[in-house]
């Protein structure tokens, strides 16, 4: 989808139907909306920036949607077509549990090299405690709040099985499907 289409081709609309579960109708309802915010038909990295950070006003959100971003951008080309917005959307609002925490990995697997380290958990963390506005720092006296830091290590503990500081897709997934708060959290929800 290199160019501005004012419509997408029977073909389109059938792979992305295949590919997302998305119905003919949704899809359309979906572009007409995508190119109301993105007449060029790409959504930028600055746009994406600045509408995220809609979604937490009270928060920080520009790294955390450098993360998003990278993960949506498929092709790595600097833009979000229609596609890649379309299928991240499918993935992240109806994927089922499998298709949701391999986009949490990619998104965790900031060098894109296969495995998450712990510092790059703790960057996500750090990122998500900036979006959400959450300084570990500031304990209440119900719950101490963790420091990025210690909640990496926290769930280094209980997910890297092997003790080679490095989790695979299958050492994220087995930890994260068992521990549902875990789950919650590695999907930025919690």
């Amino acid at each position: 989808m290199g160019k501005h289409h004012s419509k997408l081709a029977p073909k389109e609309i059938k792979e992305l139907s295949s590919k997302t579960g998305y119905t003919s109708a949704e899809i359309k309802e979906w572009y007409k909306g995508f190119l109301r915010d993105c007449p060029s038909g790409k959504l930028d990295r600055a746009e994406f920036q600045r509408v995220y950070a809609n979604f937490f006003p009270n928060g920080d959100s520009t790294e955390f949607a450098e993360h998003v971003f990278t993960t949506y951008d498929r092709n790595g080309d600097g833009n979000i077509d229609f596609r890649e917005f379309l299928t991240a959307m499918s993935v992240t609002s109806r994927g089922t549990m499998e298709e949701k925490l391999l986009w949490a990995f990619e998104l965790y697997d900031l060098n894109k090299d296969g495995s998450i380290t712990k510092d790059e958990m703790t960057e996500l963390i750090a990122a998500i405690y900036k979006m959400v506005n959450v300084d570990p720092s500031a304990s209440t006296s119900d719950e101490p709040r963790k420091s990025p830091e210690e909640r990496a290590s926290e769930i280094f503990a209980i997910m890297d099985r092997n003790s080679d500081a490095r989790l695979t897709f299958d050492e994220f997934y087995e930890g994260a499907k068992t521990d549902a708060s875990l789950l919650k959290f590695l999907e930025g929800q919690g």
